[in-house]
């Protein structure tokens, strides 16, 4: 194989790194990526994105408690429509977020991923709500 069809098909570094992490994650192994994270969004998305990263592994907030952690209770459409458009889902977990009365909304991957998701992170652990 010639060094340019290689180099396409070995994953980088990085790459190498997030596969490991996520096995070890979906292991119960995990409980926080660490990866350097550069995802593309807005000013606003990028908030958002770095309230996710400071849920705990296995707990829970609202999307209001999200926004008035970024600073405006009036944002929790906006917030949730980032949440949504969130480019790493997993290592940047906006599964961790529900709905005002704790019930699962929203998840590009499927309610019921969302859910299999916190019901893997109780298990390995616990399960809080930070609401």
């Amino acid at each position: 194989m010639d060094e340019q069809k290689r180099a396409a098909t070995s994953p980088t570094p990085l790459l190498q790194k997030a596969l490991q992490q996520l096995d070890a994650y979906f292991a119960g192994k995990l409980h926080q990526f660490d990866l350097p994270l550069r995802p593309a969004g807005t000013a606003f998305q990028q908030s958002v994105w770095n309230q996710l990263v400071q849920i705990p592994f296995a707990e829970t907030i609202t999307y209001l408690h999200m926004a008035k952690r970024l600073g405006n209770v009036k944002a929790i459409r906006a917030a949730a429509s980032a949440n949504g458009k969130n480019p790493l889902a997993i290592i940047i977990p906006c599964h961790r977020v529900v709905g005002a009365d704790g019930k699962l909304t929203g998840y590009a991957g499927g309610l019921h991923r969302k859910q299999w998701l916190l019901e893997h992170e109780a298990k390995h652990g616990g399960s809080k709500t930070l609401f």
